[in-house]
C-alpha cells in the first residue's frame, strides 16, 4: 500500500494545482464535491485529510469507496471527532486502523478525543493489537477516569492500567470482578505491590521493562542489593524514587558517590531532614537545584540555597493529569520564589485567572512559555511573547494556540529568523508590497505561506499558478478568481 509521501510523490504539477483547491476556503461546496469525484488520491487525500469540509462533502467522503479515501478522513484533525466515529465500523480494516491512530498533529497539540461511546464500542469490538499506539490520546480523561468501574468489562480492563492512582476499595472491586480477565489483570498489577514477587530475573529482561520495575514495583532484599551493588549507577538512579524503598536505602542513596544517583533521590517525599542538609550544599549543581524544589522546605530554605534554574529547556504541552492537583498547592506553587515550582504550577490547565496574569509577567522564560502551552485562555500577548523569546523544541506550536494574535505580525517581515517572519503569512492587514516581496524569501516556508496570502497581488498569484514549487499553496489562496477555479478543475491551465 502506498504511503501519503509515495500518493504526493506520484502527484504531477497538474494534480497538485487541484490539491491546491481542495484547500481554498473560497472553493464551493459543489468544487469540493468534484474534487472528492477526481481520480487522483493526491487530490482526495489532501481534501479528506487537511481542512474542515462541509457537510455534504463529509457525507460523500464516508461513503467514498476508495479506502484511502476514507482512511484519511478518519485520520482528519480538523473535523469533528464525532464525523470521524462513524468509520468505527467500516468494513475495511485499514480505515478503522487508521480511525484508532490519532489524527495527524503534533503532539504538542491537544487533541480533541472521539465520543466516549465511540471509545467503549471500539475497545468492546476491536482486537486488542488494533487498538495501540496512539489510540489512548482519543479517549477523554472522563472516561479514563470512569474505566476501573465502567459496565463494560473491556473498558474495566483498561481501567486496572490506572492502578497506582485507583483508591482501595476500587483495587478490590477489580481483584473481585466478576470477568475473568479483568480479575487477572488487576491481579498481575497487585503482585508488583508485594516484594516477594520481584526476583533477580527480571533484572535481566529488557531495559523498558526492567526499569519501570525499578522504578515503580516493590523490591525484595535480593533485587535491592542487587541494584546497590551494580557497578553501573543506571540501576541505583531507577531505583531511587521507587516508593517502596525502605529509610536505611534511601539514606544511602543520598550519599551515592554518582550526582546523578543524588539528584535522582533528592525529590523523594521522604527524604530525611538530614539527608536535605546535606544535598543542600552538595557540590554538584544539579543536585542542589532538585533538592531546592522538595516539598518539605520552606521559601526561606530555598532561598538559601545556591542553585541555578536552566532557561534552554524543552517548554511544551503537558497533558491533563489522572489526578487532578490540589487547587491551594497550586497556588502555593505559583506563588513560590522558585521558578521550578511556578513552572509546576504553569501547566495547570485550570490555573486561575488571577495566577494566569501573575504568571503571564513571571520574569522566568520557562514559566511564560509553559502557561502559554498549556493554559487555554493564555492571552494573546503572551503567546506571541512566547513566540518571540522561546527557540526550543515545540515553538511552532504555540501559533495553534486558540488566542495566538493575527493583526500587526507583519512588522516582523524583516526578522532574520525566518521562523518569526513567517509571522506575517497571518497578518491580514499586510502590504500587498510585503507579500509579494516574500514570495522571493530564501526559505521555502515562507514562500509557500505567502503564496497563500489573500493580499497577493493577482499578477504574482496567477504567475505562481504556473511555478513548480508554489502552484500547490498559490491555489489554495482565497482571491483566486472563481473563474481561474473552474479553469483549473476542467484541467485548462
Amino acid at each position: 500500500m502506498q504511503s501519503p509521501g509515495g500518493i504526493w510523490d506520484a502527484a504531477g504539477p497538474a494534480e497538485r494545482r487541484l490539491a491546491g483547491v481542495a484547500l481554498n476556503p473560497s472553493a464551493s461546496e459543489d468544487v469540493l464535491l468534484r474534487l472528492l469525484a477526481d481520480n487522483s488520491p493526491a487530490v482526495r487525500m489532501v481534501l479528506c485529510r487537511d481542512r474542515v469540509l462541509p457537510d455534504a462533502v463529509v457525507e460523500a467522503a464516508l461513503k467514498h469507496p476508495d479506502t484511502y479515501t476514507r482512511s484519511f478522513f478518519a485520520r482528519n484533525p480538523h473535523v469533528d471527532p464525532a464525523q470521524r466515529a462513524r468509520l468505527m465500523d467500516d468494513p475495511e480494516w485499514f480505515v478503522r486502523a487508521h480511525l484508532t491512530e490519532a489524527p495527524r498533529a503534533s503532539l504538542g497539540v491537544p487533541i480533541r478525543p472521539l465520543p466516549d461511546q465511540a471509545v467503549v464500542h471500539m475497545i468492546s469490538t476491536y482486537d486488542n493489537e488494533a487498538l495501540g499506539g496512539s489510540f489512548f490520546r482519543q479517549i477523554s480523561m472522563g472516561l479514563k477516569r470512569s474505566m476501573p468501574t465502567h459496565p463494560v468489562a473491556k473498558v474495566r480492563r483498561w481501567g486496572v492500567g490506572s492502578w497506582d492512582h485507583l483508591s482501595a476499595d476500587t483495587r478490590a472491586a477489580l481483584l473481585a470482578d466478576p470477568d475473568e480477565e479483568v480479575r487477572e489483570y488487576a491481579l498481575m498489577y497487585a503482585q508488583r505491590d508485594d516484594p516477594a514477587t520481584s526476583d533477580l530475573t527480571f533484572l535481566e529482561g529488557a531495559l523498558h521493562k526492567r526499569g519501570y520495575g525499578l522504578m515503580r514495583q516493590a523490591l525484595s532484599g535480593a533485587v535491592l542489593d542487587s541494584a546497590l551493588a551494580d557497578p553501573d549507577e543506571t540501576s541505583r538512579v531507577l531505583i531511587a524514587p521507587n516508593p517502596s524503598l525502605p529509610a536505611d536505602v534511601v539514606v544511602r542513596l543520598a550519599a551515592d558517590p554518582d550526582p546523578k544517583v543524588r539528584e535522582a533521590v533528592a525529590g523523594r517525599p521522604d527524604l530525611g531532614p538530614a539527608e536535605r542538609r546535606a544535598l543542600a550544599v552538595d557540590p554538584d549543581p544539579k543536585v542542589r537545584l532538585a533538592l531546592s524544589a522538595h516539598p518539605a522546605l520552606s521559601e526561606e530554605e530555598r532561598a538559601a540555597i545556591d542553585y541555578e534554574v536552566p532557561i534552554d529547556g524543552c517548554f511544551h504541552y503537558i497533558p491533563e493529569p489522572y489526578v487532578l492537583p490540589n487547587p491551594e498547592d497550586v497556588r502555593r506553587d505559583a506563588l513560590s520564589g522558585h521558578p521550578m515550582l511556578r513552572r509546576k504550577a504553569a501547566i495547570d490547565h485550570s490555573l486561575p485567572p488571577d495566577l494566569v496574569a501573575r504568571l503571564a509577567e513571571d520574569d522566568d522564560l520557562g514559566v511564560r512559555v509553559l502557561l502559554a502551552q498549556n493554559h487555554p485562555d493564555a492571552p494573546a500577548r503572551l503567546l506571541l511573547r512566547s513566540f518571540l523569546e522561546y527557540t526550543g523544541h515545540s515553538r511552532q506550536d504555540l501559533t495553534d494556540r486558540p488566542n495566538f494574535p493575527t493583526t500587526g505580525l507583519a512588522v516582523h517581515a524583516d526578522h532574520e529568523d525566518p521562523e518569526v517572519r513567517a509571522l506575517t503569512a497571518r497578518d491580514p492587514e499586510a502590504a500587498p508590497t510585503t507579500v509579494e516581496r516574500l514570495t522571493h524569501d530564501p526559505d521555502p516556508v515562507i514562500r509557500a505561506a505567502m503564496a497563500r496570502h489573500p493580499r497577493l497581488p493577482r499578477p504574482r498569484l496567477m504567475e505562481l499558478l504556473d511555478d513548480e514549487e508554489l502552484a500547490h499553496p498559490a491555489a489554495a489562496n482565497p482571491a483566486l478568481p472563481q473563474e481561474t477555479i473552474r479553469r483549473l478543475l476542467s484541467g485548462r491551465q
